[in-house]
């Protein structure tokens, strides 16, 4: 881990991890004694300041097992139930801003980015056929391997700012290098690196839902590449780059107590591989419950 601090400023940091519980560990502890205190737009008057820090995480392997992290705020229902949120857009009919519900969704933005002057009136104009970025990091990747314009963005400088949750993702980069087993051209096949960049983000709370969730994207991309041009794509390592990680001083005491167990022992026991039987039971379980619901778990808030 590299840590880099100046007199006035925000801390730096660079964490490097094998698997999904050892990054979010990693982080966590990183962030809570190395983080500036600092306050945010959020706070009540008698909430402590946030420890914040910017930090960039590599997972080496994103999808090495054990990947479950058992002691996440959430479990494996609402989990599975983020992940189709994200992959699948299952809560996609939850953009309504007129009703007072949310302004996006990431599925909705990386899937069918439509600009629009204000999100928040549903007459305002969409000049822009909806844009399938995720479709084109793939064609882009097929039809050039190493190409570095394979991205896709969230963002609207013209309609964001003004809105109470703005996407905190970003934008996802992807690109194809040779895979362990070959170099390119050869019989072994590529590997898909992605990068996800974040302008602010909830570590103790959201983090690791929302990797999860971008690191099966990237499975996802990879199969399609895969698929398009015969030729094995792993997914390679992600990088997870955000501007704004911060613990929330409103919930310190459950971080603090979480935080005294990462540092007590090793990751490994508190983290399930994914075929591990209960959360494969309770993940099916849920999958069902979704198929029937999409609003079983989740409520709608972004």
């Amino acid at each position: 881990m590299s840590i880099t601090k100046t007199s006035v400023g925000i801390p730096s940091i660079a964490i490097v991890a094998d698997c999904l519980p050892q990054a979010w560990e990693k982080a966590v502890i990183a962030v809570w004694d190395n983080g500036v205190d600092i306050r945010t737009q959020y706070d009540k008057p008698e909430d402590p300041p946030s420890k914040d820090a910017t930090v960039m995480v590599t997972v080496a392997d994103p999808f090495a097992e054990p990947r479950i992290h058992k002691n996440f705020p959430g479990g494996p229902e609402e989990l599975e139930s983020y992940r189709q949120e994200v992959v699948a857009g299952i809560h996609d009919h939850w953009i309504d801003p007129a009703a007072g519900k949310w302004t996006y969704t990431y599925h909705e933005r990386l899937f069918a980015y439509s600009p629009s002057d204000d999100l928040r009136n549903p007459d305002s104009p969409r000049p822009f056929a909806p844009v399938d970025q995720i479709g084109y990091i793939v064609e882009a990747l097929v039809n050039c391997h190493h190409t570095r314009r394979a991205q896709a963005i969230t963002w609207m400088p013209n309609a964001d700012p003004p809105t109470d949750d703005p996407p905190c993702l970003q934008r996802i980069w992807c690109r194809l290098v040779a895979g362990a087993d070959g170099e390119e051209g050869q019989e072994g096949g590529l590997a898909l690196n992605m990068n996800t960049h974040w302008r602010s983000r909830d570590l103790y709370k959201a983090w690791f839902m929302n990797v999860y969730a971008l690191t099966d994207l990237q499975r996802i991309i990879a199969d399609q590449i895969a698929a398009r041009i015969d030729k094995p794509v792993a997914v390679g390592r992600y990088v997870d780059i955000t501007d704004s990680l911060h613990i929330y001083g409103s919930y310190f005491e459950d971080a603090k107590t979480e935080v005294e167990k990462m540092k007590a022992s090793s990751y490994t026991r508190r983290a399930w591989e994914s075929t591990h039987a209960a959360f494969e039971m309770m993940t099916e379980e849920a999958r069902q419950n979704l198929a029937k619901d999409p609003d079983h778990y989740a409520k709608p808030k972004n």
